[in-house]
């Protein structure tokens, strides 16, 4: 008679779990850990930082606003083996986070926003000009290159705790990516050091870290959170005016029609920017000198 039950699935997950804390490798951890972050950005600083020995998903999809997203039945179930998922504090995930622990209670969770200095998401106001609101901080933290190598060093240290046996290999890889932050970092204040307090229109404000890091101003279309009526989007159509702004930058993610309106009253143009690229530190660049002038879409 056995008098010893078998251990069940999550059983042996814990015990792996535990194992690979502390230094120890089960068989089964020797598969890549499995990774889920909320943004594409995510997935490649994950991949660059984690090589082969992670796998990683987004949580949103190509195409997909992370303000709305809702995760798919398949992410749902994948979650379930996940070993960890590192936030962002987008909007959706304040939802999910509970239903995500419920099927996987043991999945270990980490905040991308920790040690971070976060702003105010600012919308454009019905007086005419960009506000801040309140105690909505901007999820949007990896549009700057100096946050990104924050987040891609917590990661190094997260899956060194998860596999200490690797962390050679983590602090090398953030290590090289690091460098090209760092590359891009310069660049970029090269090609802002003589434009201070350049102002550009957007629809959706999700390049203030980028703007802040580099003494910029992003001026929004939205209007708390929602598309400009008739009376904000004449407003907005008079302060384009006034600081001669020719370019209307919108996310694929939103629609373009109160951004055409505006440019179509300035006799601009709409150009698209994609701050969920996954191919990021090329997107940045072209980013930045679209928002410049140095580059044409």
């Amino acid at each position: 008679m056995n008098l010893v039950s078998p251990l069940n699935f999550k059983q042996l997950i814990t015990i792996g779990w535990l194992l690979t804390v502390c230094g120890l490798s089960p068989v089964w951890a020797t598969e890549p850990l499995q990774v889920f972050v909320s943004v594409l950005p995510q997935k490649h600083f994950a991949e660059k930082v984690g090589g082969d020995q992670v796998k990683a998903e987004a949580m949103v999809q190509p195409g997909f606003s992370p303000e709305t997203y809702e995760p798919t039945a398949q992410q749902i179930s994948a979650l379930s083996k996940a070993h960890l998922y590192v936030r962002v504090g987008m909007p959706f995930e304040d939802a999910w986070m509970k239903r995500i622990q419920g099927v996987n209670p043991i999945i270990l969770l980490v905040d991308a926003r920790d040690g971070v200095k976060l702003r105010s998401l600012e919308a454009h106001s019905h007086q005419g000009h960009a506000e801040h609101q309140g105690a909505m901080f901007d999820p949007h933290l990896w549009v700057s290159p100096r946050i990104a190598k924050q987040m891609a060093k917590q990661m190094a240290d997260t899956f060194s705790q998860l596999r200490p046996e690797q962390s050679a290999l983590f602090n090398k890889n953030y290590a090289n990516f690091a460098a090209e932050l760092d590359q891009l970092d310069q660049e970029l204040v090269e090609l802002f050091k003589d434009k201070q307090n350049l102002k550009f229109m957007v629809f959706h404000p999700a390049w203030g870290y980028l703007a802040d890091a580099y003494g910029l101003q992003q001026i929004p279309i939205e209007v708390e959170g929602k598309e400009p009526g008739a009376k904000a989007l004449a407003t907005l159509i008079d302060e384009a005016k006034h600081e001669q702004v020719k370019t209307i930058f919108v996310q694929p993610q939103f629609s373009q029609r109160a951004a055409e309106q505006v440019a179509k009253a300035i006799g601009g143009q709409v150009v698209s920017i994609d701050n969920l690229a996954e191919d990021y530190i090329p997107n940045l660049r072209k980013t930045a000198r679209l928002i410049v002038g140095a580059e044409r879409e």
